[in-house]
C-alpha cells in the first residue's frame, strides 16, 4: 500500500517544482526570523531573492549541531512560543542538548511522514504496533506513536525496557509489528529463547528498527531469530525525528520523504556536492517545518542516494543503509574503521553472539584496537586451545576485512551490557 501516491510516485520534475516552491518560502522564513541564519547568509553575500529554485541549494550555508547548541534553547525557532505545541531534545550527552520545537502543522506533517513509512514497511490498519522506542524528549516513541494512530493501526505505547512485560504483551495482545532499536530486537530474541518462547508462536510479522547503525548481517540475524521482516527506518530530531526515510518491503534503500526533506550528498572534507551515486556525507534541508526549519544540516552519516524508480512503484529518492558516520569513524594506524564493518565480520561467524565492544587504547605512539566479543554458550569451552583457535579465527577474519591487526578478547554470553536504547559500541581511551 502507498499512503500518498501523488507525492510518493511523482516525477522528478514534479518533485523539484514542489521542493523549489517550498525552499524559497523556507529561506524567507529563516532569514527574517533567525538572526544566526541571517548573519551566515550575509557573510556569503546572500539575500532570500538569490534562491530561485532547488538548484540554488548549494549556495546556502551549512548548519551543524553546534549551531543549535550555541542558540540554546529557542534561538533558532521561527515562531513565537505561543505557536509551539511540543518540544523535543537530544539526550545532551556531549554538552547542551539540541532543542527542537513543533507547531501544530509540524506535528501533522510528522504524523504524515511516519504514516508513509509504516505503509512502506507493509503495515496497515489491522496491525497492532508495539512501540518499544523510548517516550519522552527522545523523538522515537512519540514520533512512531502519532504516525501509527494517523494510519489507523493499534498502538501499544510500552516504551523501552521492561523486557518480560514486552514479551507478555506481545503474546497476549498479539502484536504484529515491533518498533525498537535493532540491538534491543536481538536482546528480545535472546530473552525469548531463555523463556522458551518460539518466534512462530507470536503474531509478529515485521520489525521497524532505527536509532542506531546496523549492518545487513545484523538484519539477517534479526530476521532469522524473530522470523520477521526487518525494516530500516531513519530519522534525527534536528530534521524531524523518525519518518525522514524508511525502507519499503523491497528492502532496497530507504525512501526519503523529499517533499519535506531535501537530501544532498557532500564530500565530508571539501564540503562540495558530490555526483549522484557517490558515497559521501548526507545533508538535509527541511522545507515545510514552521517551528525550527533547518538549512543544509550536516548529519555526518555516510551513504549514497539512488534516484532509480523502486520496484515498489515509488519514485522518492532512496538512501542506502548508512555505512557509518564521518565523525564516529575510528582512524586506527591510518586506517578508517567503522564499527559496522567489525559487526559484519562477527555476524558471519556461527560461534559468536551479535554483541561486541570496541576499546581503543594508545600504547606509546601506537593505537591498539581491542575487540571484546561474546561467544555462544556451546562454544565457550574450558579447553584453552579451542578458545585460542576461535580467537585467532576472529582476529584473522577482522584483519582480512579491515587490513589492520586487532586484539581479541572472548567473553562469556551476556557479559556485554544490554540496553533498550542505543548500544554503546566504542570506548575510545586515547587522549586525542
Amino acid at each position: 500500500m502507498i499512503w500518498n501516491e501523488k507525492i510518493e510516485c511523482a516525477t522528478r520534475e514534479e518533485m523539484e517544482a514542489i521542493q523549489s516552491e517550498r525552499l524559497i518560502k523556507t529561506v524567507e522564513r529563516i532569514y527574517h526570523n533567525v538572526p544566526s541564519y541571517r548573519a551566515k547568509m550575509q557573510e556569503k553575500g546572500l539575500v532570500p531573492a538569490d534562491i530561485k529554485s532547488v538548484k540554488d541549494l548549494s549556495k546556502l550555508p551549512f548548519t551543524e549541531k553546534t549551531d543549535l547548541r550555541d542558540n540554546y534553547p529557542f534561538g533558532m525557532f521561527t515562531v513565537p512560543m505561543s505557536e509551539i505545541v511540543r518540544i523535543h531534545a537530544s539526550s545532551g550527552t556531549t554538552g547542551k542538548p539540541t532543542v527542537v520545537g513543533y507547531t501544530r502543522n509540524d506535528l501533522n506533517m510528522w504524523s504524515e511522514v511516519v504514516t508513509r513509512t509504516l505503509c512502506m514497511a507493509g503495515v496497515g490498519q489491522n496491525d497492532i504496533v508495539q512501540i518499544a522506542y523510548g517516550y519522552g524528549l527522545f523523538t522515537g516513541g512519540l514520533g512512531m506513536h502519532y504516525g501509527t494512530e494517523n494510519l489507523g493501526a493499534t498502538v501499544i505505547p510500552i516504551s523501552g525496557g521492561n523486557t518480560q512485560k514486552q514479551l507478555q504483551l506481545m503474546q497476549d495482545f498479539k502484536s504484529s509489528v515491533i518498533a525498537c532499536t535493532p540491538s534491543y530486537a536481538l536482546f528480545l530474541a535472546e530473552v525469548m529463547k531463555e523463556n522458551g518462547i518460539e518466534p512462530e508462536s507470536l503474531n509478529l510479522k515485521v520489525g521497524i528498527f532505527g536509532a542506531e547503525p546496523w549492518s545487513e548481517n545484523m538484519r539477517k540475524e534479526i530476521e532469522a531469530k524473530l522470523k520477521i521482516k526487518a525494516i530500516d527506518i531513519y530519522g534525527l530530531s534536528e530534521v524531524v525525528g523518525p519518518g525522514v526515510s524508511c525502507e519499503c518491503e523491497e528492502q532496497a534503500g530507504m525512501h526519503i520523504n523529499e517533499d519535506h526533506f531535501i537530501p544532498e550528498i557532500i564530500h565530508p572534507e571539501t564540503l562540495e556536492p558530490m555526483p549522484p551515486g557517490e558515497i559521501g556525507e548526507l545533508v538535509f534541508t527541511t522545507i515545510t517545518k514552521e517551528g525550527i526549519p533547518i538549512i543544509r544540516y550536516r548529519t555526518h552519516d555516510l551513504t549514497r542516494l539512488i534516484y532509480d524508480k523502486c520496484k515498489c512503484g515509488r519514485t522518492l529518492v532512496r538512501m542506502e543503509k548508512c555505512m557509518g558516520r564521518s565523525d564516529d569513524m575510528l582512524i586506527i594506524r591510518g586506517v578508517n574503521v567503522f564499527p559496522s564493518q567489525i559487526e559484519s565480520v562477527l555476524l558471519e561467524m556461527s560461534e559468536t553472539e551479535p554483541h561486541y565492544l570496541l576499546i581503543v587504547e594508545r600504547e606509546g605512539t601506537l593505537d591498539v584496537l581491542k575487540v571484546l566479543v561474546e561467544v555462544q554458550e556451546q562454544f565457550f569451552s574450558d579447553e584453552i586451545h579451542k578458545l585460542e583457535e576461535l580467537k585467532t579465527k576472529i582476529k584473522n577474519n577482522i584483519q582480512n576485512t579491515l587490513g589492520i591487526s586487532v586484539a581479541v578478547k572472548l567473553v562469556e554470553p551476556k557479559t556485554i551490557e544490554r540496553t533498550a536504547g542505543k548500544s554503546k559500541r566504542v570506548i575510545d581511551n586515547r587522549k586525542i
